[in-house]
């Protein structure tokens, strides 16, 4: 499994590559100042050994002179990867605006007594809001529900007497997005997909080794909760020894495996883990924080999805509305997907705007993710690009189905730059060498603070594509897209680089040909 830590190494390791490979570009004395230089060095790049296998697709416009600058495949399809984010994003704003937010009720069937007393139960009606990490409030994660708690005092409720049900109704469809492999859902980045999520739908774990050699490493579940299994098949091991600690979680269950040695003088190990049911997470977490104000329940906690609701509905549309919580703004919403390309974010945002288009001639065995999917294609007429183009099972990028054309992410990008809702779209880019993705790339170049881009990556494929202003002052949208790659000594995100930096310092301009 990958963590944070193994992926900020990879990162360092990326961009002291790139500085290597493209130490000329960083210093200034080997920029392009023609149009013909510029896409000489292009080709130079693509047309590297590493990638006699691989499949290039790129294009570059000006947004000044409404020219072709380069392209190369622009016509052809590509894995996108997290590159589909920016048309899960665009889709969005588009279609709610940077001030929308996301709303999480609060029913119950009658309101509470002179006492405060629910005597039918509480129903908490998520529609997607990410709604709490931990992160949020110092790493108290039940202090994170107090909003939650909040609405519930402010209708004067004192004592729940019944269950607590987690109604995750509002999205219909699996819990995983069409076209994931089922090892991405080992990983935080495969997090299932909850009308109510909590904490990213994932667990914090923590290795450390033993005392002595011989003993099995102490591991830590941040936060402790009752219905996850935990098998420890560590072992500690004498110093200097390579860590191979892994991870396993059966499907569809809370079971988790650690196997592995540490070493005696290893620092430790953490590695966020996803959860199946994160509603029933979220319920065990909502009775401590209602504990904790001193809010007593007395029934028992329940979760309903859209399966269960087939044959026990809860009616919440017919109940009362005691109160409610509502997202951060869309706008602060799309930077938590784009800088730190969060699959799970742009998942929820992708079926609850699906969900928009729900209405009474639906057929209730559409998925939230078709919905989605058909709200794609209706903002893709609008932004002036071909069906044909665009084709998407889901909205995060992990699919491997997902097809794209660099034509298209384009002309949707061109589309976005003077869209009523340009800044919000463009300010949750990733910058160059300051934040997001982007942070430890292109850094000490012209690209550094200058290009806004979204990142992607899968196994086989990798994109870049955004925005940038030339050394001339040109502006300029771009699309690069890598596919079915060797491995090299170089990576593959190193020459994304180097096109990006290429494009930064062009001193040239589109009109001088």
């Amino acid at each position: 499994m990958s963590s944070l830590r193994s992926m900020a190494f990879v990162y360092f390791i990326t961009a002291a590559l790139f500085r290597v490979s493209t130490g000329a570009l960083a210093d200034g004395t080997n920029t392009a100042s023609t149009i013909e230089d510029l896409q000489q060095r292009f080709s130079k790049i693509i047309s590297q050994p590493q990638y006699a296998a691989a499949f290039w697709g790129l294009k570059v416009f000006s947004l000044d002179s409404d020219k072709v600058v380069f392209e190369h495949n622009s016509q052809k399809l590509f894995s996108p990867a997290s590159n589909s984010k920016l048309y899960t994003v665009a889709m969005a704003l588009d279609k709610l605006g940077p001030d929308y937010r996301i709303k999480t009720s609060l029913y119950a069937k009658n309101p509470p007594t002179k006492n405060g007393t629910l005597k039918e139960g509480l129903i908490v009606f998520g529609r997607g809001d990410p709604l709490c990490q931990d992160r949020r409030v110092g790493g108290d994660i039940y202090k994170s529900l107090d909003p939650l708690v909040f609405a519930l005092t402010n209708a004067g409720v004192k004592k729940i007497k019944g269950d607590l049900i987690m109604d995750c109704t509002y999205f219909r469809g699996p819990e995983f997005g069409s076209g994931w492999v089922w090892d991405d859902l080992e990983n935080s980045y495969g997090a299932e997909i909850s009308a109510l999520s909590f904490n990213n739908n994932t667990l914090m774990i923590k290795v450390q080794p033993a005392a002595q050699v011989g003993l099995r490493c102490q591991v830590t579940v941040t936060p402790a909760i009752p219905f996850l299994s935990v098998s420890n098949r560590t072992e500690t091991v004498g110093t200097n020894h390579a860590r191979t600690i892994t991870f396993y979680r059966h499907l569809g269950q809370n079971n988790v495996f650690i196997s592995g040695q540490m070493a005696l003088d290893d620092p430790g190990y953490t590695e966020d883990i996803p959860f199946h049911r994160p509603a029933e997470f979220l319920a065990s977490g909502y009775k401590q924080a209602l504990t904790r104000h001193k809010i007593k329940v007395t029934g028992r906690l329940r979760i309903i999805d859209w399966l269960e609701a087939r044959t026990n509905s809860v009616e919440h549309v017919k109940a009362i509305e005691l109160g409610y919580i509502e997202s951060p703004p869309l706008s602060a919403l799309v930077r938590a997907i784009q800088k730190p390309s969060q699959n799970l974010y742009a998942d929820l945002l992708f079926a609850h705007v699906g969900e928009t288009l729900r209405d009474d001639s639906t057929d209730p065995e559409t998925t939230s993710e078709e919905l989605g999917v058909r709200a794609l294609r209706q903002f893709l007429v609008r932004a002036g690009i071909r069906e044909s183009d665009v084709m998407f099972e889901e909205g995060s990028g992990l699919s491997r189905d997902n097809l794209t054309t660099p034509n298209a992410t384009v002309t949707l990008l061109k589309f976005m730059s003077h869209h009523k809702c340009a800044d919000a779209f463009i300010d949750a880019l990733p910058i160059a060498g300051v934040d997001g993705t982007l942070r430890n790339r292109m850094k000490g170049t012209s690209a550094e603070g200058n290009v806004r881009a979204k990142t992607g990556s899968l196994r086989w494929a990798k994109s870049l594509s955004g925005y940038v202003t030339t050394a001339a002052g040109e502006r300029l949208v771009f699309c690069f897209m890598l596919n079915r790659f060797q491995s090299a000594s170089t990576p593959p995100s190193a020459d994304l680089d180097a096109l990006a930096v290429l494009l930064a310092g062009f001193t040239g301009r589109s009109t001088d040909r």
